[in-house]
């Protein structure tokens, strides 16, 4: 590391906001409960809580991965040599809002990245618990999509710190609680009712809203939806379980089962890591685009 950068030591985020998570998931558990809402059942808040811890204890192992890949780049490849002053903190803020921009779109769209991120999409329940429903997975591949800023030349520290704070911030809006916030909230944050779209199984709502922070991105890369209707949540295909291993793993199986089974080529067989998820060699799979189409189509393309 360069000590002429004068890193600091940045506490771990996550684990000093464990408490604060269970503090708030207990809000919501008896708000909604006074409300008569629907928003908890203990088996699908256990497993997105087991999911939660795994990931966290699985992520120390990562972790290590990760930072000593992007040590690497930042070490003997680096463009740059970007300091730890306030300005720099903006720069990262913004790099690595629009690097989770297109790690999150393409987790929806190469089925690879879907079988981990699949995990975070699988609850038929959107509340303070789905935040933490988190892959097991998933953390050993998705760093590719910072390696640019390592490149750029951020520090590896300044990353993964700003990584967390993302994490953080994307914690609060997985509620049915806040129906709106104010409108010029609404236009430049990710929201409540932006991440609500994006959990959410409806035609019009498929692969849309993949902010971190800031929906600016989707908006400006054609990917944003408002919530109008009311959203279904889960996946077009619900697994219907709790067991943790399964929510980690089942859509690693399937992948493969896919792949090795598939009476096609090579090509076609390598494809379906590749493809959206849905996509079958022989035409007979829908894709989310492929079911937004028959939605705009049934309602006169008037959207």
């Amino acid at each position: 590391m360069d000590n002429s950068l004068n890193i600091p030591d940045l506490p771990n985020l996550i684990h000093y906001a464990i408490p604060f998570f269970i503090l708030t998931l207990i809000i919501e558990i008896i708000i909604t409960s006074k409300k008569q809402m629907a928003a908890y059942t203990f088996k699908d808040a256990a497993a997105s809580i087991t999911m939660g811890l795994g990931n966290v204890l699985i992520g120390l192992l990562a972790k290590a991965l990760v930072l000593s890949v992007l040590t690497f780049a930042y070490m003997n490849i680096r463009v740059f040599t970007i300091p730890f002053t306030w300005w720099a903190w903006i720069l990262v803020f913004l790099a690595d809002d629009f690097c989770y921009y297109w790690f999150h779109r393409i987790s929806h769209e190469n089925r690879f990245f879907w079988a981990s991120h699949v995990v975070h999409h699988s609850s038929k329940r959107y509340n303070l618990s789905t935040a933490l429903r988190q892959t097991w997975s998933g953390s050993f591949t998705s760093f590719v999509f910072w390696l640019p800023m390592a490149v750029l030349g951020f520090h590896p520290v300044m990353i993964l710190a700003q990584m967390s704070i993302s994490l953080l911030y994307q914690y609060w809006i997985h509620t049915e609680l806040i129906d709106k916030m104010p409108g010029w909230f609404e236009t430049v944050f990710n929201t409540p009712s932006h991440h609500r779209v994006h959990h959410a199984t409806n035609p019009q709502y498929l692969d849309r809203n993949h902010a971190g922070i800031l929906i600016i991105w989707d908006k400006m890369f054609g990917t944003f939806e408002a919530e109008v209707e009311k959203p279904i949540y889960g996946l077009v295909k619900n697994i219907d379980t709790y067991n943790p291993i399964k929510i980690a793993f089942i859509e690693w199986y399937l992948m493969f089962k896919d792949a090795l089974e598939s009476k096609t080529t090579v090509s076609n067989k390598l494809k379906y890591f590749i493809k959206p998820p849905g996509w079958k060699h022989d035409g007979s799979g829908l894709v989310s685009s492929d079911l937004r189409q028959e939605w705009e189509n049934k309602n006169g393309n008037n959207h």
